[in-house]
């Protein structure tokens, strides 16, 4: 499968012939490739920018992960704790109780200036705040969530003109050159719902 890159950090919960296997996952600067072993079922969870593990810091994850160890198909082992393995429906519920227990941490500040707000402090430190939240800047959170924008857009029927006009993008050449290095797939790939697996949610419907 075709990854793209993402601005979020995540905890990813799988199995395979019968063994159960967990993992930390970063958040991605660039479109590459992932397995995708053959009879493995998934869940998938995605945490808010700006949001960290208190045991191991974003920016350690970016553009990797951290394995966990002695995973069960019950239990999983986090932060020195173990913890109920959750299905699709039991998402939610695990993260309540790993922010309760503070093992999910957020930036006040982070958030602040993702909701649009100006805080009270110099840029240097808001960039720093940022990086050492999320691993990344916030030109790059930026470009990342745009071209993800892009595709979408683009995979749903919009004109390829519009979409430059509307994510603020140069020229269409300089469209294409973020989709290739985030999204890893070219405008017509996109159209046409070619190229193969990818891990992005496309709404192939062409709008009105």
């Amino acid at each position: 499968m075709t990854s793209v890159a993402g601005v979020r950090w995540g905890l990813v919960f799988w199995e395979q012939d019968g063994q159960a296997y967990a993992s930390v996952t970063g958040p991605e600067t660039r479109t590459g490739t992932a397995p995708v072993p053959e009879g493995a079922s998934f869940t998938g969870i995605e945490f808010a920018v700006g949001t960290s593990l208190r045991v191991v810091p974003t920016p350690a994850l970016v553009d990797g992960g951290v394995d966990l160890p002695d995973t069960t198909r019950r239990t999983f082992r986090l932060d020195g704790a173990r913890w109920e393995t959750p299905g699709p429906d039991d998402a939610e519920a695990l993260v309540e109780r790993l922010v309760q227990a503070g093992i999910v941490v957020g930036d006040p500040l982070v958030a602040e200036v993702l909701r649009g707000h100006r805080p009270d402090v110099s840029g240097r430190t808001v960039e720093r705040r940022f990086r050492a939240a999320t691993g990344l800047t916030r030109g790059a959170i930026r470009q990342i969530e745009r071209a993800r924008t892009a595709a979408g857009l683009l995979a749903a029927g919009e004109p390829t003109g519009a979409v430059v006009a509307k994510l603020d993008y140069f020229d269409e050449p300089h469209l294409a050159r973020a989709l290739r290095s985030y999204v890893g797939r070219t405008v017509g790939q996109l159209r046409e719902g070619a190229g193969g697996a990818i891990g992005l949610d496309l709404d192939q419907r062409l709008t009105s």
